[in-house]
């Protein structure tokens, strides 16, 4: 794989891991009153009713240092707060100085942030959110043990660690990209799947109602683009040309940035991004800044054995760039054949060439190979290692520490590998025997913990009729008066332009989306926020833009379903606005109308273990009161800007700093 350095590489990845979990702890602090609060739509206090001291049970079925919030006397909900509070306070602290980017940083990071998850319930429930418990788990092992230790970025430990995060970073896109073929969707196999994609994800962008107006056949290019670059480029992550690594870097990128440009995925983009930068190394990191790694000098070497080197450099490098073009090529004339493009005068046809058994039977030979590539590569990552330390300059004693360090890291990275086998193997029912019956012991035993998980984004597209979008409406009469409560995010008056709010994650928008995919009877949360609703409940009304009742709460909440559609571009269309973004049908009844004394929405809240009663505060104390003080001082920032506020803060610490040392 190289022996580049990787030691500025590293510093790059943990700077963006603190960005991520600044922005996670950020976007969820905003909206926890709200959601978690004991007057919330899913009050943390029904999962978890801390104890001190808690029996071990309750520890072991709850891993969470919430648990602690009766010794500091606060309650659930504040305990949470707390918690964010000091994530983002580690975070930041970890993006301005480099001293605290270390093992117990990451490891405090992944321990707040999976303490968190465990009373989330439905709200913390996204893959990012075990992707960033996942990616967060493995950044305590790539991380130093303490500040200012002089590694050679040849024979640094972490490169094994390190490995593990491009295996991750493989899991997530192959995964990705298989369960597109494997869900049978008919819209990823027809190639229209972004025909409704733009028109139908959870909170689009001003930008995606320009990119659903782009013509079919361009549409259908990106799809196959999107295959591509998740199915096979992901392999070239472990390819041994460096140029085909940076190549596969460059490609994942260009991905996550189209995304981030036409949808809000909170920091799940900016996470993938990061994962990414285990493909790099010290060198083209070197680049970006205009300056040759470690002051290189550029001049050429001076006598015959420097004129022998600079052949041997140019004709390595020719041959590498020959087999770099000829993959690149392979992997274009595998695209043209199983995608049948035909380039005409003014579009480019294409469709899908294989079927579904030939894929399946492809799959269940692809699958052992990649449990193969990712065994080779890490074992060659680990002999590389350990011949590098024991063929480095330094003394006997510095020598057997970098050795004990290296087996005890390569250690680890078998066991998380092997255990990332059983989600891995996922995707193809034909390979579930494959993995031995010992490992699937121990991966059930620390399933919990989250440490390796399986993914697949976008796994069938929703709404290819028309993107389901939930109204809710309130009044004092079942005959009239209906008006409607306006969110933050999510699609509801016509003329409202489409918002970016990424890196901040508006929970309720997001549910809220999903619940709009089923019924309520199967998003029992969602009659929770109607009783809120009924109840004029400040914090969750926090959540919302306007609430069109807001002296006293109405007597009625219903919702109704529409299908909301972008209107047309072309001004021949019949879908053509001059103001609106939107144009829309209604579909059917979501929700009855109910009023907090109907019988059966009283039951139903009951049989879901809806907690009806307000609870009361527990007594506040210095604690309890400076939590308030904070709140109120952020009280007038959203998620959104909250999130670019301390992330421009942080940006300006760290130039000052550099200005000072200079």
């Amino acid at each position: 794989m190289g022996v580049e350095s990787r030691i500025q590489t590293r510093d790059a990845f943990l700077w963006l891991m603190n960005l991520i979990y600044l922005f996670a702890f950020t976007s969820l602090y905003v909206q926890i009153p709200g959601l978690y609060g004991d007057n919330g739509i899913l009050p943390a206090r029904n999962v978890l009713d801390p104890k001190w001291p808690a029996t071990k049970e309750e520890l072991t079925s709850k891993p969470t240092v919430l648990w602690l919030a009766p010794l500091l006397g606060l309650d659930v909900s504040s305990m949470m707060e707390l918690t964010c509070l000091v994530g983002m306070i580690i975070a930041f602290g970890g993006m301005i100085t480099k001293k605290l980017r270390v093992v117990l940083t990451f490891f405090l990071l992944w321990a707040l942030y999976f303490s968190l998850y465990q009373v989330g319930q439905t709200f913390l429930w996204f893959q990012w959110d075990i992707l960033l418990l996942e990616a967060g788990f493995l950044t305590i092992f790539v991380a130093p043990l303490l500040p200012h230790k002089r590694v050679t970025g040849g024979t640094a430990p972490f490169t094994i660690s390190f490995w593990l995060v491009r295996w991750l970073l493989f899991r997530l896109m192959f995964a990705s990209g298989i369960v597109k073929l494997t869900s049978e969707c008919p819209t990823w196999w027809g190639l229209t799947a972004l025909n409704s994609h733009y028109e139908s994800q959870c909170i689009p962008t001003a930008l995606a109602w320009y990119a659903h107006q782009l013509p079919e056949w361009f549409q259908k290019l990106c799809v196959i683009g999107v295959y591509v670059i998740e199915i096979p480029i992901p392999f070239l992550f472990f390819a041994p040309l460096r140029s085909l690594r940076l190549f596969s870097f460059y490609a994942q990128v260009f991905l996550q940035l189209s995304i981030i440009l036409t949808g809000n995925y909170n920091f799940f983009n900016l996470l993938t991004i990061a994962l990414c930068f285990s493909l790099l190394d010290d060198r083209h990191l070197a680049l970006w800044c205009g300056r040759s790694q470690d002051g290189e000098e550029r001049s050429s070497p001076r006598g015959q054995s420097g004129v022998w080197r600079t052949f041997s450099n140019l004709l390595r490098g020719f041959v590498s760039a020959l087999i770099a073009l000829a993959i690149v090529g392979l992997l274009a004339l595998w695209t043209w054949k199983l995608f049948a493009l035909q380039f005409m005068k003014d579009e480019v046809r294409s469709k899908i060439t294989f079927t579904l058994r030939g894929f399946s039977q492809m799959l269940g030979r692809v699958i052992p190979l990649t449990i193969w590539i990712g065994f080779l590569s890490l074992s060659w990552q680990v002999i590389s290692n350990l011949l590098r330390v024991l063929f480095s300059p330094g003394t006997c004693f510095s020598k057997v520490k970098k050795l004990v360090a290296c087996l005890l890291l390569a250690g680890f990275a078998f066991i998380i590998f092997n255990l990332s086998l059983v989600p891995h193997i996922s995707v193809d029912e034909s390979s579930q025997n494959r993995v031995p019956a010992g490992i699937r012991k121990l991966h059930d035993s620390v399933k919990h913990l989250h440490l390796v998980n399986s993914y697949g984004l976008f796994r069938r597209m929703t709404g290819v009729e028309g993107r389901p979008e939930i109204v809710v409406e309130g009044s004092n009469s079942l005959e009239t008066g209906w008006q409607p409560y306006e969110f933050f995010y999510k699609p509801g008056a016509l003329s409202r332009s489409p918002p970016v709010v990424a890196p901040h994650q508006p929970r309720l928008d997001w549910q809220m989306w999903f619940a709009a995919l089923g019924t309520y009877n199967y998003n029992p949360w969602f009659l929770n926020l109607v009783y809120r609703l009924l109840n004029n409940q400040p914090e969750v009304l926090e959540l919302i833009q306007s609430n069109p009742f807001p002296q006293n709460p109405p007597k009625y909440i219903r919702a109704t379903l529409y299908l909301y559609h972008y209107t047309a571009m072309n001004k021949n269309a019949t879908r053509f606005s001059d103001t609106d973004w939107w144009w829309r049908e209604k579909k059917s009844e979501y929700l009855p109308p109910v009023d907090k004394s109907n019988p059966s929405f009283v039951n139903y809240l009951k049989q879901y273990g809806v907690n009806q009663a307000k609870f009361k505060r527990m007594t506040d104390n210095t604690l309890s009161l400076a939590l308030k003080t904070i709140r109120n001082s952020l009280k007038q920032l959203d998620g959104f800007k909250l999130c670019l506020s301390l992330f421009t803060a942080a940006g300006v610490l760290q130039v000052a700093k550099r200005l000072t040392t200079k």
